[in-house]
């Protein structure tokens, strides 16, 4: 019999929270944090609507100039370009000239910088890259320059240009064209430090630990050990499957879509897949039955409820940070594997990257974690979407660089230590039955160090022991 739920405990105590996050209103939210994140996570958006701004002001100033012909003040007169038509062509010429020479230094470094995060640090990192405001602020401001500066530049026009024998020279807006270059310069300046501090590994890391634990606190209720479980129903020994309507990453599920279909249809629906793992076109991700035993939904009742829960899966070519707890944990994991490959050998930064993903397990902590019920008006639940458990994301970050440290002592002192601070927090048995198991793992490759290494990784390993049973010890000298 095909489902793996079977392995998922039938409470959870992610129920009461459920309720308050359904409605049309928590849809539209959700989906408008999907699209956001869509545009944020690609370069061209803002630079695109930079470019179209800079085409409308380079239009409407050079009216506006016209509109006010001699009619402005003296004092402000006197700040506004007071040259020919010679010169407005000059100034503007040079604008546009240097703006697109700057530009194309500016996507060339952005595409180093790419390249280097995607050669060093792992390639899943390009969109986090991607979605740098301040990188998309300077090539939008460097573009709009350029397209300001050659739209004003049509619209000046000496004495001998024109059939009226008029001159014609934009003050407002050539002056415009000389703030925005001086802004311009000013913006590389601040981009060429930007870009440094942002290829740091430590500033990187702390992006994706900030990234996801926003994420984690936006989708996962807090913890409240005195809330009662929600029991979830058993499932029949044969539901009906819903098979994935297309191949890719589950990117997005709409919870408020399935509670409205398994409503309507009298039935429940459990999503056997988390968001960010992979399915298989024609392979099950979900399946459903009757909230009344005695009456099972019928061939088409079932059918149709299928085709609503495939429209409420979206899957892509890519995992995303959006709806994705464990993305985050999966880019500094990478990290940190990356770090430890034999062609760049860099222990300290896998040591700074297990202290990131500690930082995030230590949050995850206080959230609830493992199957997400939603619940009708009744209390009854209609909707069991799979999480990760605390259990699957500890295990994520540390299977890898166990095998790929394990002979390195750094990595397996920041791994001990890891889990001492881990299990000073853990509330429940099922999370400190995860740490003792790691525990237990990590036991087996400090026998294969020095005596004196080994004595010490013996003294933080026990002290991860004393911290599960609440008793800090410190670290005492060996």
């Amino acid at each position: 019999m095909w489902f793996r739920a079977v392995s998922v405990k039938f409470e959870t105590d992610g129920g009461p929270g459920a309720r308050g996050r359904r409605g049309p209103i928590s849809s539209v939210l959700k989906r408008r944090q999907v699209f956001v994140e869509a545009v944020r996570s690609r370069l061209w958006p803002v630079p695109a609507a930079a470019v179209l701004l800079a085409v409308l002001a380079g239009i409407g100033l050079p009216e506006l100039d016209a509109a006010l012909d001699d009619r402005l003040p003296p004092t402000v007169a006197g700040y506004l370009f007071g040259g020919g038509a010679d010169a407005a062509r000059e100034v503007l010429s040079v604008i546009a000239g240097s703006l697109i020479t700057v530009t194309a230094l500016t996507f060339s470094l952005t595409l180093v910088t790419l390249q280097l995060a995607s050669s060093q640090y792992s390639p899943r990192l390009l969109r986090t890259f991607a979605a740098d405001r301040v990188i998309q602020r300077t090539l939008a401001l460097f573009l709009a320059t350029f397209i300001y500066a050659l739209t004003v530049l049509r619209t000046v026009r000496s004495a001998t240009d024109g059939t009226d024998g008029t001159a014609f020279v934009p003050q407002m807006a050539v002056t415009t064209a000389y703030l925005l270059a001086v802004a311009s310069v000013v913006a590389l300046v601040l981009f060429l430090g930007h870009l440094v501090r942002q290829i740091r590994v430590e500033a990187v890391l702390e992006h994706v630990r900030a990234d996801t634990c926003a994420t984690a606190t936006r989708l996962l209720p807090p913890a409240r050990r005195d809330t009662p479980a929600v029991p979830v129903p058993a499932p029949p020994p044969h539901p009906h499957l819903v098979e994935a309507a297309s191949s890719g990453f589950l990117v997005e599920i709409d919870e408020h879509a399935l509670l409205t279909a398994a409503e309507q249809a009298e039935a429940v629906v459990w999503v056997d897949r988390p968001v960010g793992s992979p399915v298989l076109a024609g392979t099950p991700v979900a399946f459903s039955w009757s909230v009344r035993p005695q009456e099972p939904l019928t061939e088409d009742a079932a059918h149709r409820l299928s085709e609503r829960v495939r429209a409420a899966l979206r899957t892509g070519s890519e995992r995303t940070a959006v709806q994705d707890i464990g993305y985050g944990l999966r880019q500094l994991t990478d990290v940190v594997v990356r770090a430890l490959s034999p062609g760049i050998n860099d222990p300290t930064t896998a040591v700074h990257g297990l202290i990131s993903c500690t930082a995030v397990l230590a949050d995850l902590l206080d959230l609830r974690l493992g199957p997400y019920t939603q619940c009708d008006e009744h209390d009854r639940v209609r909707v069991v979407l799979a999480r990760p458990t605390f259990a699957e994301l500890l295990e994520l970050v540390c299977t890898q660089p166990r095998l790929y440290g394990a002979d390195d002592p750094m990595v397996l002192d920041a791994l001990l230590s890891m889990l001492r601070e881990l299990a000073w927090k853990a509330a429940t048995g099922e999370q400190r039955t995860a740490i003792t198991d790691q525990l237990d793992r990590l036991r087996e490759h400090v026998t294969d160090h020095d005596t004196v290494t080994r004595r010490h990784l013996d003294h933080l390993a026990r002290q991860v022991g004393e911290a599960l049973e609440v008793r800090w010890a410190g670290r005492r000298p060996t």
